[in-house]
């Protein structure tokens, strides 16, 4: 079985063979549903005493065993699980050539060709317990074949006593807490790896065969996403989650448009509105607010509207309340461009893993991060219709590998001020995410929307619909 090949693009952090390995993706709703259903049958059948009870009783032993058989399930899977192609044989190194282990007790555990688990080994490199003999990104692309992703008790108990309540409950104010927590932590911080925009979303590729800076992706991005829009000096436009306010003040300053940016965060708001100002946009044109999304008054209209990389925080209980919102701040004749990061739906355990440390470490509450289709379902389902849809994942490994550059150079600004941890934990965050959004394990998807009604007029928007416009190398020879 010949390896896959490897690519040489400047404008990417190309993996080496073997960080094209493929992972374990095992795993069967039928199989999980058949073992819930039949254990309780089973325990019915031999228990002294309960054996003779009936079918109450069997759905009380379901309730009791329900869990402890899924935990059950999903352990087993992702232990005993094949990888999903064996095309990269993996070196077998020791994994004392790849990290070292400080903690005596870890040291024990995990030495030769012995794996350390993923979740085991970034908690104890938070902590300082273990290092990367190298680059981190360099390291973790090796990862393969030196950690496992299988599921831990530590794991489970995150899911069940933190993730599925915050699901649950996703309420204003803990959409406020988190959200200020991250974002307020100090607007140095986010510059010491997002630059001189500071746009915390990703950027766009034009050119693969060349490596365009970070400004310049997002400077495509803006650009693109304007475009998109059809911005005209007559649009109101919205931007919901607009972060420092940089798209505002862009749309604003080359567009002529009335542009309004709403964030939760405080430091955002002033960043922002400074920067309307720096850009010699009159306030009355641009301005930034520290709102929820929630409190944009129901009566008011926009011509325009984007959202971009914010509606994972919305979370999966107020998605669809969340859309029906937007489409009724949308003008009739409006147009939505929606941008958000998602899981692929034939995961490997290693994309959970990793989403589970991103909900944990980076972005507590945003557990919106789902599959295309289920997004396109939620859409769809608010009434609105799809114009176009872009898939960037790729672009958001560019970006993240220019914002995990950038990270690393700034390294002792980064300790002096917020202490080491922090700056493990980000330099994980970046080099990790570069991989996982280069090969598909997560993603985002840029969809341009207007309101599915019949009076839209959808001939006015082939102009701007850019994927239907090809370039050709040279005129084709016509079929007669």
């Amino acid at each position: 079985m010949a390896p896959p090949r490897v690519t040489n693009y400047p404008a990417i952090k190309n993996a080496p063979v073997v960080g094209l390995a493929e992972g374990n993706g095992s795993f069967s709703n039928i199989h999980l549903a058949a073992l819930v259903v039949v254990v309780p049958y089973i325990l019915k059948s031999f228990l002294p005493i309960i054996k003779y009870g009936g079918f109450k009783t069997y759905l009380f032993l379901l309730v009791v065993t329900g869990v402890p058989t899924t935990v059950g399930y999903w352990t087993v899977m992702s232990i005993y699980g094949p990888r999903k192609n064996d095309k990269v044989v993996l070196p077998g190194k020791n994994i004392e050539e790849y990290i070292t282990i400080h903690d005596p007790e870890l040291k024990q555990l995990y030495k030769g060709t012995e794996k350390i688990n993923m979740q085991v080994f970034h908690d104890a490199f938070f902590e300082g317990k273990v290092d990367f003999n190298g680059d981190v990104l360099d390291i973790m692309e090796q990862r393969h074949d030196w950690a496992k992703f299988n599921f831990t008790p530590k794991l489970f108990k995150y899911v069940f006593t933190v993730l599925i309540p915050d699901v649950v409950r996703h309420s204003r104010g803990q959409d406020e807490d988190q959200v200020r927590d991250h974002y307020d932590r100090g607007d140095d911080f986010y510059s010491w790896f997002l630059g001189p925009r500071m746009i915390y979303t990703s950027g766009v590729i034009l050119n693969p065969d060349v490596e365009e800076s970070l400004e310049t992706l997002q400077d495509n991005k803006l650009a693109i996403v304007c475009n998109k829009l059809n911005l005209q000096p007559t649009d109101k436009l919205l931007d919901i989650g607009c972060g420092w306010g940089t798209l505002v003040a862009y749309a604003a300053k080359n567009y002529g448009c009335d542009a309004t940016g709403v964030t939760l965060s405080k430091n955002q708001t002033e960043f922002g509105n400074e920067r309307i100002v720096k850009n010699g946009v009159p306030a009355e044109r641009a301005r930034i607010l520290c709102n929820d999304y929630r409190d944009i008054p129901s009566g008011t209209k926009f011509t325009k509207i984007i959202s971009l990389e914010m509606a994972e925080h919305v979370g999966i209980r107020r998605y669809s309340q969340y859309l029906k919102q937007v489409y009724d701040l949308l003008d009739d004749d409006g147009v939505f461009v929606f941008q958000v990061a998602g899981f692929r739906p034939h995961w490997q355990y290693e994309d959970l893993m990793w989403g589970l440390f991103m909900n944990k470490y980076v972005f507590p509450g945003a557990d919106a991060s789902c599959s295309l289709g289920w997004v396109v379902n939620q859409l769809e389902g608010a009434g609105f219709e799809v114009k176009n849809i872009d898939v960037l994942g790729v672009h958001y490994s560019a970006t993240l590998y220019r914002w995990y550059k950038n990270w690393v150079s700034n390294k002792d600004k980064v300790v002096e001020k917020y202490g080491d941890r922090w700056y493990r934990i980000w330099v994980f965050f970046l080099a990790y995410s570069t991989i996982i959004s280069r090969q598909g394990g997560a993603s985002v998807f840029q969809f341009t929307l207007h309101k599915n009604l019949n009076a839209y007029h959808r001939v006015e928007g082939v102009k701007n619909h850019y994927s239907i416009h090809v370039k050709l190398d040279k005129e084709p020879s016509l079929i007669e």
